[in-house]
Formats: C-alpha cells, sequence, structure tokens
C-alpha cells in the first residue's frame, strides 16, 4: 500500500479522447500511474501507446480546448492539476514539476543565450535576482560536467553539441528543485557514450535532491538500468507493473513479452529479428476486450473481455492478462 505522504504523482483511471472531423481518438484509455517521492518510474510502450501524452498531463501541456477529459484524476503533490487555472499551472511548472524533452534543440529557444533562458527560470521560480542568480545557473551547468560553464551560459543553443544541449535541459529542469521531473525520450536522440553519461547526470543530481522522475523511453535496454519501476503501456492502457527486475525478468502480459523477444540482443547471430505481428489498433473505435489480442498468439475467446490488472508476483507486479489470472490460480 502506498504511503499518501509520500506520492508525488497520482494519475487514476485517466481516459482522454481528442475531438477530430473523423471522430474522437480514444488516445488514453484508463490509465493509472502512480510515483512516490525520490523514484524513478518508468513507462515503456511502442508508439502510440500513449506513454507521451500520459505524461505530459502531469504538467497539463496537451494544447487546451484540443482534448477531453472523459474521466480520472491527475494529482501533484496532492493537488488537482485538471482543476487548476492555467495561471497557476505557470506557478506549478518549474516549480513542482518539470520536464526535458527529447530534442533539446526545438526545447531550447534559439534566439536566445542559454544564460538568458536559465535566469528567466530562476528568477520566475526562485526569486532570486542578479548575481545571485547567475551564480545559480553556473553551479548547474558546472553539476552537468560541463566543462566550461561560464562560456556555455553566454551561447546560444545551435553553438553547442546535442550532448551539451541535454545537460543544459537538465540543469535547467533541476534549477528550482522540482518534486517531480518528466523525462520524455531525453536520451534517445543521443550516441550509447553520451547517454550513459547523461542517465548518470539524472541520476545522481535526482538522488542528491530527492527528486522523483517519470521516465519515458522505448528503449528496455536504459529502462532496466534506470528505473525502479516500470508500467508497460499499449493502446492508451496499462498492461503491466512492477517493479522494473521482476516486469522485465518474468513478464506476465504477452505483449511484454513481445517486446522482449524483439530485442537484437534475443536473436541468434544471422537470425532474422523477431517483430510483433500486427499493429496497434485504430483508436478512433472505442475498444472491448484486450486490445493486445488480435497481435496475440495466445489470445482465446476469454479474451473479448476486458481484463482488469490483477497481481501476478509479489511487490506490486500486475498484468492485465486472462492468462496471467489463470497463472496465479
Amino acid at each position: 500500500m502506498a504511503d499518501p505522504s509520500r506520492v508525488v504523482l497520482e494519475i487514476r483511471n485517466l481516459t482522454l479522447r481528442f475531438p477530430t472531423y473523423g471522430g474522437a481518438v480514444h488516445a488514453v484509455n484508463g490509465a493509472s500511474i502512480r510515483v512516490d517521492a525520490g523514484e524513478r518510474v518508468g513507462i515503456v510502450g511502442e508508439s502510440g501507446s500513449a506513454k507521451s501524452v500520459t505524461s505530459l498531463m502531469a504538467m497539463r501541456l496537451l494544447p487546451e480546448g484540443r482534448f477531453e477529459v472523459a474521466g480520472g484524476s491527475v494529482a501533484l503533490c496532492g493537488r488537482d492539476i485538471l482543476a487548476a487555472s492555467e495561471k497557476e499551472m505557470v506557478n506549478i511548472r518549474g516549480r513542482d514539476v518539470a520536464m526535458i524533452f527529447q530534442e533539446p534543440l526545438t526545447a531550447l529557444n534559439p534566439t536566445r543565450r542559454i544564460g538568458r533562458q536559465m535566469l528567466e527560470v530562476i528568477r520566475l521560480h526562485r526569486g532570486l535576482s542578479g548575481r545571485a542568480a547567475r551564480d545559480l545557473a553556473i553551479r548547474l551547468l558546472g553539476d552537468m560536467r560541463i566543462a566550461d560553464p561560464e562560456q556555455v551560459f553566454g551561447r546560444y543553443p545551435f553553438e553547442l553539441s546535442g550532448g551539451m544541449r541535454q545537460r543544459v535541459l537538465i540543469g535547467l529542469a533541476f534549477s528550482c528543485e522540482p518534486k517531480l521531473i518528466v523525462a520524455d525520450e531525453a536520451t534517445t536522440a543521443l550516441d550509447v557514450t553520451v547517454q550513459r553519461q547523461v542517465l548518470h547526470l539524472l541520476r545522481a543530481k535526482a538522488n542528491s535532491l530527492g527528486t522523483a522522475i517519470l521516465f519515458i523511453t522505448h528503449d528496455l535496454a536504459v529502462a532496466s538500468q534506470f528505473c525502479d519501476r516500470l508500467y508497460v503501456m499499449y493502446a492508451g492502457a496499462v498492461v503491466e507493473e512492477g517493479p522494473t527486475a521482476e516486469v522485465l525478468g518474468a513478464p506476465a502480459h504477452p505483449y511484454t513479452q513481445a517486446l522482449l523477444d524483439a530485442l537484437p540482443e534475443r536473436a541468434a547471430p544471422g537470425e532474422r529479428l523477431r517483430s510483433i505481428a500486427g499493429s496497434v489498433p485504430d483508436l478512433t473505435a472505442e475498444l472491448s476486450g484486450c486490445a493486445f489480442a488480435p497481435r496475440c498468439a495466445q489470445a482465446s475467446a476469454v479474451c473479448e473481455r476486458r481484463p482488469a490488472l490483477i497481481p501476478t508476483g509479489s511487490d506490486g507486479h500486475r498484468a492485465a492478462c486472462w492468462l496471467a489470472a489463470k497463472a496465479v490460480q
């Protein structure tokens, strides 16, 4: 049972619809995700599984008026995010929750120097000005293992490498010591060596401040090294959750098993790489039954009914699968 006093983010049964000319897209279908203080929680799944859409609701960054909340709730540090005004959200973003985006070149303003962008955030949320704000910004850049922070402070984003820009974004995210950082594919665009360095910096800084991280990725190898717990999403719903070692070491849902089987390291030399047959369902139609059933080799008649998440192991490991239900009977 989670300690309510330690819960930083709690998304409960969130259901999101995106109105379109062709009908509503049922993007998120009853997803529930919890992140505790100081915890590193991952969300994994294919493109289109609603990983990013769900995580963006932690900061309510989806365009206002372009989506409909058909059910559920989102609470950040006990505060109802869905009921907050946009003025309140401006204060919450950066101070209580910050985000690290996948592509720092588009996340940073290309027409403004790094220092000016950092000072704007620090002045708004920390109340510092002048020398104190500048010193904090440079110290944060130094914490990100940037060799010459004062020089980088005066540069434009396009003058920096991708790895350097990502370090700037991480420093910027930590500038107000938020309770939660949402990292959306934050290392995807980096090469393996730089990726490892960035993950180390992110982990070390989060540990030192006690900051929780919601880590969205399609890379199971990165998730296995970085995350304490995992949520596996498919077609806008959580199909498996639990401690990372248990979810990846003993997957209970066929979709999680299929994702692992598709990893290149699972194939023998010269063997054709495996893929998941079929494609994700059309989300303009409301789903009934198990959404993964059309792609699942183990599907049966019972899969016409939608399974709930049930315990499949110890310490909160759960899966939404009728096969998993039979296994624990």
